[in-house]
């Protein structure tokens, strides 16, 4: 047996305060321009500890209906080991909390968090960052991110990285999770159809009040401010989500954003108490509430 002590490994969630779409590559990936932003609530929960001489990676999911070989766990852990030649004898217990199909990238830092233990335990076959960033984006273009763990600005289909520094002080975020999911490539094919393939963003360096309105008063990140290009056609399909934006913004929230693809909101709120009665409100509609700050 590997002698690795057992660890919870805490895999946080992300939002994208600001998400444009750019164009399509030839390949079909798309490139965007996005912010993005970790935050602690929800998150996913890696239990680690030895496994069995000879075992390999032995990993559940409980409350997941899907092949362990699917996981983007277990992606990490073959991927780390074929580039590595390291491949301990592991047992991995993931406990979701990040809704799937919310735009949040639960899988996504949930394949982070394995990697990053992975390389702290392997010593002289660790990988060097550039190399361990790599080999993330061969896993989805939202794992980089999860590995850098700090605000950025990401370029190209989500891989390149630059750390910024975002002041959210003074605010209150409530990141509302509706009780339903966005397939993200179904949004993709939307977003493409909708623009007729030329790859434009919709531009929309403010954020929307409910009569779709600038909203003169809504937070400023620097001259831009929250957007999503996603939201005009995820919208239409999904108008519950129309409507959350909209009480959100009636309750007094200063910016409010889709995250991703959808189907998660995230509000910035100046008055603390108008976001608690804001979540009081959305809790009792049914969708799962997290509140952040100030």
């Amino acid at each position: 047996m590997t002698s690795v002590p057992a660890i919870r490994l805490l895999a946080p969630c992300k939002v994208n305060l600001v998400l444009r779409i750019e164009g399509r590559r030839e390949d079909g990936y798309h490139t965007l321009t996005s912010i993005f932003l970790p935050l602690a609530e929800p998150h996913d929960v890696l239990t680690v500890s030895p496994g069995e001489t000879g075992e390999g990676l032995s990993l559940s999911c409980p409350g997941i209906d899907e092949p362990a070989e699917t996981n983007l766990v277990h992606k990490a852990y073959v991927h780390f080991a074929a580039a590595t030649g390291f491949a301990p004898d592991l047992r991995v217990s993931v406990s979701k909390d990040i809704p799937t199909g919310a735009g949040l990238g639960g899988g996504s830092s949930d394949a982070a968090a394995m990697l990053s233990h992975l390389n702290s335990i392997a010593g002289r076959r660790a990988l060097p960052l550039d190399e361990l960033a790599a080999l993330a984006l061969s896993l989805g273009a939202d794992v980089p991110f999860f590995l850098l763990g700090r605000p950025a600005l990401a370029r190209g289909v989500g891989e390149v990285l630059t750390p910024i520094e975002v002041d959210l002080s003074g605010f209150t975020l409530l990141l509302v999770c509706p009780p339903f999911h966005v397939n993200t490539a179904w949004a993709y094919r939307a977003f493409d159809e909708a623009q007729g393939h030329s790859g434009r963003s919709l531009g929309l360096m403010h954020v929307l009040t409910a009569h779709h309105e600038p909203d003169t008063g809504s937070f400023c990140l620097w001259p831009g401010c929250l957007e999503n290009d996603f939201e005009a056609v995820v919208f239409r399909a999904f108008p519950a989500l129309r409507r959350i934006k909209d009480d959100m913004v009636r309750s007094g929230a200063a910016g409010v954003v889709m995250s991703g693809s959808g189907a998660s909101i995230l509000g910035l709120f100046r008055s603390a108490d108008d976001a608690a009665r804001t979540a009081r409100f959305l809790s009792a509609q049914g969708s799962r509430v997290f509140a952040h700050g100030p």
